[in-house]
Formats: C-alpha cells, sequence, structure tokens
C-alpha cells in the first residue's frame, strides 16, 4: 500500500475507470477502481470491480484496456454494485487524473441510472492532470524556457514568436534525438525526433483523426464514423444511406471547409454507386 503524507480533512479516495467508451451520457462503466484514504488511519482501503456494462464495449475502447465483452459477461451490474460503491466513497473528497472531465461526470451518471444523488457541492475534487499542467505550462513562452534556456521578452508578437518557435524545435531535436518514446502501454518508439521532418510529422499526427476540429475519425476498422452528435461513433456512408437529410445539415451548417469536403466525397461516392 502507498502511504499517503498529507494532511486530509476528512476521507479522500482516487479511482480510476475503464469504460465502453468515452462519451459520459452513453458509455458505461466496466471497471472501477477506489483507494480510500481516511483522516486518521494510515493503511488505505481499496476496492476493484468488473462490472457488466449491460452494453457493447466499442472497439476504439477495447483497443485501449484490454477488456473484451466476453471478460465482463457474467460480472455484476452497476444496479447490482452502486449501493456499494456509493457507500465506499461515502462523503469523501475525490482524486483522479483526468478525472473533472471524465471519471466523476461519468459515476454521476451511473449513480443517477440507479436513483443515487452524487452531490460534490461539499466535496474537494483533486484533478492530478490539473496540476500537471498548470505547474508544467504549454505556451511557447515555456516552451522556449525550457528547450532555449531563455526568455521569451515579445511573447505574442508574430515574428518574435515565429522566430521563437524555430528555435523551439531546433532546442527539441537537440533534446530528445537519441531518446526513445515509451507510450502508456510500454510500446517504444526509438528516438522519434530527429533531423528528419517527416518522421517528425508522423510521430506527432493522430492518424485517428480525419480533421482539425476532430469531428470524422476512422474506426478500429479503418472506416470513417462521426465523432460527435447524436451519431458519434456510426458510419458516416450508413448515416447518410439512413438520414440523407444529415449529410445536407451538415453542408448548411458551421462545420469546417475540411468536413465538409470529406463528407461531401463520401455522399457523392455513395450517390453514384462506388
Amino acid at each position: 500500500m502507498i502511504e499517503l503524507n498529507i494532511a486530509l480533512e476528512k476521507d479522500l479516495v482516487f479511482f480510476d475507470i475503464e469504460s465502453t467508451g468515452l462519451n459520459v451520457l452513453k458509455d458505461r462503466i466496466l471497471q472501477i477502481a477506489l483507494i480510500k484514504y481516511k483522516k486518521d488511519t494510515p493503511v488505505p482501503e481499496e476496492l476493484f470491480m468488473l462490472i457488466n456494462p449491460g452494453v457493447p464495449i466499442s472497439e476504439e475502447a477495447f483497443a485501449v484496456h484490454g477488456i473484451s465483452n466476453e471478460m465482463i459477461r457474467n460480472k455484476p451490474t452497476f444496479t447490482q454494485v452502486g449501493q456499494e460503491i456509493y457507500e465506499f466513497v461515502g462523503d469523501a473528497d475525490l482524486a483522479g487524473y483526468n478525472s473533472d472531465r471524465f471519471d466523476v461526470p461519468m459515476l454521476m451518471e451511473e449513480f443517477h441510472r440507479i436513483g443515487l444523488e452524487f452531490d460534490l457541492s461539499r466535496r474537494k475534487l483533486i484533478d492530478v492532470q490539473k496540476i500537471f499542467y498548470k505547474m508544467e505550462p504549454r505556451t511557447l513562452k515555456a516552451a522556449y524556457r525550457l528547450y532555449c534556456n531563455g526568455d521569451l521578452s515579445d511573447a505574442h508578437d508574430a515574428l518574435a514568436d515565429a522566430r521563437a518557435t524555430v528555435e523551439v524545435l531546433k532546442g527539441q531535436i537537440q533534446r530528445y534525438e537519441h531518446v526513445d518514446y515509451v507510450d502508456g502501454d510500454g510500446f517504444v518508439t526509438p528516438a522519434p525526433i530527429k533531423n528528419d521532418l517527416a518522421a517528425i510529422a508522423k510521430f506527432i499526427s493522430d492518424e485517428s483523426m480525419l480533421d482539425v476540429t476532430q469531428r470524422l475519425k476512422y474506426n478500429a476498422k479503418g472506416e470513417v464514423v462521426f465523432n460527435f452528435g447524436k451519431y458519434a461513433g456510426q458510419l458516416v456512408a450508413q448515416v447518410f444511406q439512413m438520414e440523407p437529410n444529415y449529410y445536407h445539415w451538415i453542408m448548411e451548417k458551421d462545420f469546417s471547409a475540411q468536413v465538409k469536403q470529406i463528407v461531401k466525397k463520401i455522399y457523392d461516392s455513395q450517390k453514384n454507386g462506388k
């Protein structure tokens, strides 16, 4: 067990969930782990569960956490274990990583479905990711300080910023040209940052996304799906076949030219029977 040497006013629960997808309203929890540190007790309590979500696990989610539909088929549902989780948390404060945007709202939705009100008004929320981002700012000025060992005095002057960006890239190549990248799953990419623009571009690109506004993406099979709205996760071609007016709605609304260009090609190809 990990000791937590921090002053607590009341219990603090660290928790993390794995889910069927990333939509906090529609997707479901299929794994949850909670570690409770009590105010006056040095040894924490742990609660870990696999849960049958009652809905299929998306291929994208399975690719991340490796939990299959078969693995949770005979596990209890959230309806069956929700009360136990609710009581374990009690009135504790909550901590997690990216928890304010994902884990907390998803847990609240699950409690709501079984008639339990999970009040946040008297809880402290500690999202460790926010500490990371605040203490390690992701601004050009911070990057210049890190990679160029200097202060960017003319920040937000376009020419000064452009020149600083050149220096930052040079500094990044010098710092990382012999450094391997290890992702969260332990996969190693040998020295991806080097004097090779194509290699750098490939390393930082998200090949699953088709447009810069992230409205369209590829699923695990390489098929184009929506990444927003009521048809999120569904094949663009199939949606247009079922509801052609959705295509016209996209073309008339405030979507990027890139999105409109992509969906037009899909719609026209479908219309022409290709």
